[in-house]
């Protein structure tokens, strides 16, 4: 029995996600013990990039967005990409299904450009975390304190720059959603 058993964890994600920002927090996960659902916009599979341009593996949705509940949930993983957190940010229920976990103050961990669905949601303002470079100015502009360290930590918020980081990224997701609620994590 892993930390995480009896954890049911959502990956919210669309076509174009960094291959390893999903797949090695979710192997990671279910080392852990937790069942862990692919949420996205459609039904069917989507399909993973490396770097930003080569389509690689594709991945099974076990909910669409409209099927999930943030209740449901016990936390909330956004793997990066560049095409991934971009169609997330243009969906309203993606961007609801986001708040939820804050209102609940669920843990959220967020990756390379993940962060950038969190800018649409608006709960970065006065919150510690880091991202890649390429949106470290958006990341300000929302009110957000941004260090460029392998994996930050804030009240339940786990954030990482890039696939390099993903051991930091993936122990510090386990150790905040095996804590659950977190009092700090609001919107």
């Amino acid at each position: 029995m892993g930390q995480l058993s009896n954890r049911t964890i959502a990956v919210l994600s669309e076509n174009g996600f960094e291959e390893t920002e999903l797949t090695s927090p979710v192997e990671r996960l279910k080392e852990e013990g937790a069942t862990v659902h692919i949420i996205s916009s459609k039904s069917g599979k989507i399909q993973a990039m490396k770097g930003d341009h080569q389509w690689t593996i594709e991945v099974d949705v076990d909910k669409t967005i409209n099927e999930a509940n943030a209740d449901d949930y016990h936390a909330l993983v956004i793997p990066g990409g560049v095409l991934n957190p971009d169609a997330l940010r243009k969906n309203e229920d993606a961007v609801d299904f986001v708040k939820a976990f804050f209102d609940l103050g669920k843990p959220v961990a967020a990756i390379c450009h993940g962060p950038q669905v969190l800018i649409t949601a608006e709960v970065v303002e006065g919150r510690k975390l880091t991202s890649t470079k390429t949106i470290k100015i958006d990341l300000l502009n929302a009110g957000a304190e941004w260090y460029d360290q392998e994996v930050v930590v804030d009240a339940g918020l786990v954030t990482s720059r890039s696939p390099r980081d993903l051991p930091a990224f993936n122990d510090k997701m386990v150790e905040e959603f095996a804590e659950g609620v977190h009092e700090g994590q609001h919107s």
